[in-house]
């Protein structure tokens, strides 16, 4: 088989101003024609660096190239002027970026940011190049491609812009596709067809593709061989079967263990040590007819959470799961009077929180926390460590003084795993695992006995959300606590919950005990959600076959009041029309 790329103990450092830090130390493999080549590793471990340098993106200075040959189609990349690289990307290696709203142009309109393509490349007309512009967003599962071609990017959702991003990838038919994390920051129903679009381009065309990613279900359903990057260095290559069932290195049998699957069931719960003070059989939260709307101009209203009830016992963990915009994260916040509910009740130990004062609501932030989605983002760049978990201290009268804040502020960093010295650094000097240690210890610094887990996990890499999920479950298990925690990866909620509600347009369509509805799921909906979750073992991938949910999914077809639920086991209720019963 034809060899399309060849990278040669390729060295990259980046200079600062004290020091040069080598990113990428050796790395050497091979691409054929035709093939997916998997590269997974941790943040940090040099994968996107490797990616860019074949595209020659990485700005000099900082960066450096120190050694190597990026051999494509027999050519050394390294010895090209930057104006012959101009020529070569986009028409012979594309590249799908991780993020598509930072790498599109956000004042440029859809359909142009295609046919620019193919008028540099192919020197078509701008008749013609709009031309293949409209059949290649049709190809990427577009619809409507006539009125979308003059949309903006702002105008479509982050699944519709990675088919964007794809279509000008693909737009040349290049020999080579380089897709660096190109479904992180999406649904996992949408990966699922994203993956399947890239997978359906590969056979089309016979494009081989370089899929960098930190996600090993992914890359059991994609690749044809794996190599798993460490610190820069390459420490393991094999087939993706090789990789998967004997793996050799400590660091891929590290990856591969923290995977939480969904085809294993889940270890059973340790017993609180606390009881939190409610009487037996009594829920400590109960939300009823839950009703959040926002006023989106021209007098339309979105109802983000549309008359939805649950509730959750003392020391449980209720998983709350969805897409994104179906209303998960503001129904926490609306928990938690972060939005102020337009109609319903919240009930905290029978006391309706909605109706408290500003002063009786900040007493009761004693009791009810949040750990937020973006630990970087949500805590303060400016203060040091010690202030940012001290501040909740101030703020409650929980220290005496300065001495006794200092103290506590080490115990609680304690607590989650950190050091007492890190009470005196800034935000940006910790990793992404770090960061969400400290807004747990933030978020335990007043002694609460509820909190609200808003994406905890999202930002990290699996071995860190291991971390984080471990960490949690054990505070839990010691201090008593109750959680709502959110989050659109069913497979670590599943782990971590005791039961699981899925959210779709603002209603809960389904609420079960956590094995129960990931083994028998009633709603369409619940059952899409998890056809579309990738299983990290290859042989499962292979023969699972995806029901996958339309982007033009009719949402009336769910649009229920929970007095529509049909019972189906104790805990277990589900949102069907009468027609439509599973019983």
């Amino acid at each position: 088989m034809e060899t399309v790329l060849k990278v040669k103990d390729l060295h990259i450092s980046f200079l600062t101003s004290d020091k040069e830090f080598e990113a990428v130390r050796g790395v050497s493999f091979e691409v054929k024609k035709g093939e997916t080549i998997g590269i997974v590793g941790e943040s940090g471990s040099g994968k996107s660096v490797t990616a860019r340098s074949i595209m020659r993106l990485l700005p000099s200075p900082p960066s450096l190239l120190k050694n190597g040959e990026i051999e494509f189609l027999g050519e050394n990349l390294i010895n090209k002027s930057e104006k012959e690289m101009e020529s070569i990307r986009g028409q012979d290696i594309s590249m799908i970026f991780q993020d598509p709203m930072s790498s599109l142009n956000p004042t440029i309109r859809i359909g142009k940011q295609i046919a620019e393509s193919l008028i540099k490349h192919q020197k078509l007309s701008k008749k013609e190049a709009k031309k293949q512009a409209l059949d290649l967003l049709k190809l990427v599962g577009i619809k409507n491609s006539e009125e979308r071609f003059n949309q903006y990017p702002h105008e479509f959702s982050g699944g519709m812009r990675q088919r964007v991003m794809i279509a000008i990838a693909l737009a040349c038919r290049p020999t080579l596709l380089i897709a660096d994390e190109p479904t992180t920051a999406l649904d996992v129903t949408i990966q699922a067809q994203i993956l399947n679009l890239m997978k359906d381009m590969q056979a089309r065309f016979g494009t081989s593709i370089i899929l960098i990613t930190h996600d090993l279900g992914v890359v059991a359903g994609m690749c044809d061989r794996v190599a798993v990057m460490k610190d820069g260095e390459i420490v393991e290559t094999g087939t993706t079967e090789e990789i998967f069932e004997n793996p050799q290195h400590d660091y891929t049998k590290k990856l591969l263990n923290a995977l939480p699957r969904l085809d294993q069931k889940k270890k059973a719960k340790r017993p609180s040590l606390h009881s939190i003070g409610t009487e037996d059989g009594k829920p400590l939260l109960d939300v009823r007819s839950l009703k959040m709307n926002f006023d989106v101009g021209k007098g339309n209203v979105l109802k983000a959470v549309d008359d939805i009830s649950f509730f959750i016992k003392p020391g449980e963990t209720l998983g709350l799961v969805g897409e994104s915009g179906s209303g998960k994260s503001t129904t926490g916040r609306a928990i938690l009077r972060l939005h102020e509910p337009t109609d319903g009740d919240v009930l905290y130990q029978g006391l309706a929180i909605n109706r408290l004062s500003k002063d009786e609501m900040k007493t009761m932030r004693r009791h009810m926390q949040m750990i937020f989605q973006d630990p970087y983002s949500s805590l303060n760049p400016r203060f040091k460590v010690l202030d940012i978990i001290g501040q909740a201290l101030d703020i409650h009268r929980l220290s005496k003084n300065n001495e006794e804040r200092k103290q506590r502020v080490e115990e609680l960093l304690l607590m989650v795993g950190l050091k007492p010295e890190h009470a005196m650094r800034y935000p940006h000097e910790f990793s992404g695992g770090q960061r969400q240690r400290i807004g747990i210890a933030r978020a335990l610094a007043v002694e609460p006995d509820f909190i609200v887990c808003d994406e905890p996990l999202s930002a990290l890499d699996v071995s860190i959300q291991s971390q984080i999920v471990d960490l949690l479950e054990d505070l839990q298990h010691r201090l008593g606590l109750t959680y709502l925690f959110i989050a659109h990866d069913l497979s670590m909620v599943k782990h971590i919950s005791d039961r699981v509600a899925v959210m779709y347009a603002g209603k809960i369509v389904e609420l079960a005990e956590s094995e129960e509805l990931y083994s028998n799921p009633q709603h369409p909906y619940t059952k899409s959600l998890l056809a579309a979750i990738p299983i990290p073992d290859p042989k499962v991938e292979a023969k699972k076959k995806r029901s996958l949910m339309e982007d033009n999914l009719e949402i009336d077809k769910y649009q229920l009041s929970q007095s529509e639920l049909i019972e189906v086991s104790p805990e277990h209720w589900v949102a069907i029309p009468k027609q439509h019963a599973l019983i």
